[in-house]
């Protein structure tokens, strides 16, 4: 099961929201002042028919009527040029807040440790970038503009119908109570149902991920109908809180429907009382009655836009989560620079799960600067444990990691990356040209030393046949590169990178022997002088390193040199001998096949 990636609560999503309307303060002024004069110009028209039927009950010609109409024209033309004048403002203020938006999860995205997002899964993250963003996007470019100025005729509509008899007004919101009954019952429930119903979308997404990327494993073992059964699982339950919100949706809306008539027909009888009394003129009563019918319009707008509302208010503060996630490094004080490149575990414990067995069990280990150490050890006994706390990734339970004095874990990814790189089995091939996915390791980086780059990690000939050398596309409108070309472009990646520290989690298991060993050399004579801390079942790795470190059950059991290990005749004597045997024996064999 996964741990989601946290949630922003709503007084974060109101200050996130305040800090984008002040980048962009001078556009959202303009928007008020554009919709409140739209709002205004909209108003004269009600109120000068009601001003027709008195002059006209009062013994006014023609010449009255034609006055006051074609100051209704007028009104009525500067309401459409001030409104879509408005909304055009409004759109563009919409678009540029969603680019920071985008801009600022992609900034947040790309900070979160990488521990954090592998217990989130990718699932989560995808949908919040896809999904949730897009949401966001919808209500900032239209929900947004138009909720604004639904929401400023619906103030002054009101404040006129006050304006021209503050019984009848009152009246008005008296009948006008069920909205707001209806409104109360459904925020109260929204904010919580589309956060879930987002919830169940990532956990959808996850395991759709997880199933493809690992389509080839789940044939093998033949896990399609367990992958299935969770799939329907995760499926059912995304639909059961897309229900709710629907079921909210069709709780809400019929109760605002009908209170829309309510005050047309309460204004119309209280007006039509005191219009007997010679309390108000006729066409007061008749100005309100349309005022409020006026008002239906901009209220159904805002009511309906409530809940798009609701659910980009839930995006948004999924969205907004991201800024809650642990960062990398000290945010709180400046972390010290480390004083040299010596490495040193101390009494480190781990384990994966609070409670859960241990993996580290009180390690103790120096690396020297400069020296090549080889990690061996049976599967499962931490090796690749040890790797990711010796890469920052994860943080000791127990214990310290520290790199010249000051704890790994602490520092910020930027400095992370200039002391210690991890290169493990999994590698990735962005959509682009050859130069592209290597100058992400270094955007300044010549041509010559990407070739120098290739040619260290013996790629520079294959990247040479192809059709545009270094400005060859990759992926699927483009050449097509296999796992091993796909990790010697990531170690090419470590070489322009230039860390002090190179981890290495068999990183060259895709490669075939002659080709990983060839890397392997050459990788080693290019970061001559550097530290390589290597994991790999091809013991001929711990052959050529300067000590080597055996793994048992969470623990370092032998650590000395290739020789005097072997000489020792202890585990990885009989690693080594079984591994060696195994190997003298597949080269007779093919001597013998030849």
């Amino acid at each position: 099961m996964t741990a989601q990636l946290p949630v922003a609560t709503a007084a974060d999503v109101r200050r996130a929201a305040a800090r984008l309307i002040r980048a962009d303060s001078r556009a959202f002024v303009a928007l008020l002042l554009l919709n409140s004069a739209a709002a205004g110009a909209g108003l004269v028209a009600p109120w000068l028919l009601g001003r027709i039927i008195d002059e006209v009950r009062a013994g006014a010609g023609v010449s009255a009527v034609d006055r006051l109409g074609l100051v209704i024209v007028v009104c009525a033309v500067a309401q459409l040029l001030l409104a879509r004048w408005a909304r055009y403002v409004g759109y563009r203020f919409g678009e540029r807040t969603l680019g920071r938006v985008r801009e600022e999860f992609v900034d947040r995205a790309l900070s979160l440790p990488a521990s954090v997002v592998e217990r989130a899964g990718t699932g989560d993250l995808t949908a919040r970038g896809t999904a949730d963003v897009s949401t966001v996007g919808t209500t900032l470019r239209d929900a947004g503009p138009e909720l604004l100025i639904a929401s400023v005729e619906c103030l002054f509509i009101v404040g006129a119908v006050f304006a021209l008899d503050p019984l009848l007004g009152l009246s008005a919101l008296l009948a006008q109570s069920g909205i707001w009954f209806a409104l109360r019952w459904y925020l109260r429930r929204a904010r919580t149902a589309y956060l879930a119903e987002g919830s169940a979308n990532s956990e959808v997404a996850e395991i759709l991920s997880a199933t493809a990327s690992g389509a080839r494993t789940v044939e093998a073992f033949g896990l399609a109908e367990r992958r299935v059964a969770v799939s329907r699982e995760a499926l059912d339950n995304s639909r059961s809180r897309r229900l709710y919100t629907l079921y909210l949706r069709t709780v809400f809306f019929p109760p605002v429907e009908v209170s829309y008539v309510l005050p047309v027909v309460v204004v119309l009888v209280v007006g039509g009382a005191l219009h007997g009394q010679g309390a108000i003129s006729l066409g007061a009563v008749v100005a309100a009655a349309l005022y409020l019918r006026q008002l239906e319009s901009p209220l159904d707008q805002v009511l309906t836009w409530m809940e798009q509302l609701q659910s980009s208010s839930a995006s948004f503060a999924r969205v907004e989560g991201l800024g809650r996630a642990p960062k990398g490094g000290s945010e709180e004080s400046p972390v010290p620079v480390p004083v040299d490149d010596r490495i040193d575990v101390t009494g480190v414990r781990y384990a994966y799960d609070r409670g859960g067995r241990e993996v580290l069990r009180g390690v103790d280990l120096t690396v020297r600067p400069g020296e090549r150490l080889a990690v061996v050890g049976p599967s499962g006994a931490g090796k690749t444990t040890l790797c990711r706390l010796l890469a920052g990734i994860d943080e000791p339970r127990s214990g310290t990691v520290t790199v010249g004095g000051v704890p790994i874990s602490s520092l910020g990814p930027e400095e992370l990356r200039r002391q210690v790189v991890l290169v493990t089995q999994e590698h990735h091939v962005f959509l682009g040209t050859v130069r592209d996915n290597l100058v992400i390791a270094e955007p300044a980086a010549t041509d010559a030393e990407l070739w120098a780059a290739l040619a260290a990690v013996g790629a520079a000939d294959w990247v040479r046949e192809l059709p545009a050398g270094l400005d060859t596309m990759l992926g699927p409108d483009g050449e097509s590169t296999d796992g091993s070309r796909a990790q010697q472009l990531a170690l090419a990646r470590v070489v322009l990178a230039d860390p002090h520290t190179l981890i290495l989690d068999e990183a060259t298991a895709l490669l075939d022997p002659a080709t990983a060993r060839h890397t392997e050399r050459a990788l080693a004579a290019v970061l001559e002088g550097r530290t390589v801390i290597a994991i790999a079942h091809r013991l001929h790795t711990a052959h050529d390193a300067d000590r080597v470190a055996v793994m048992e059950e969470g623990l370092i059991t032998e650590l000395g040199t290739h020789e005097g290990l072997v000489a020792a005749d202890g585990a990885y004597a009989a690693l080594w001998w079984s591994w060696h045997g195994e190997r003298e024996q597949q080269t007779a064999s093919s001597q013998k096949n030849e």
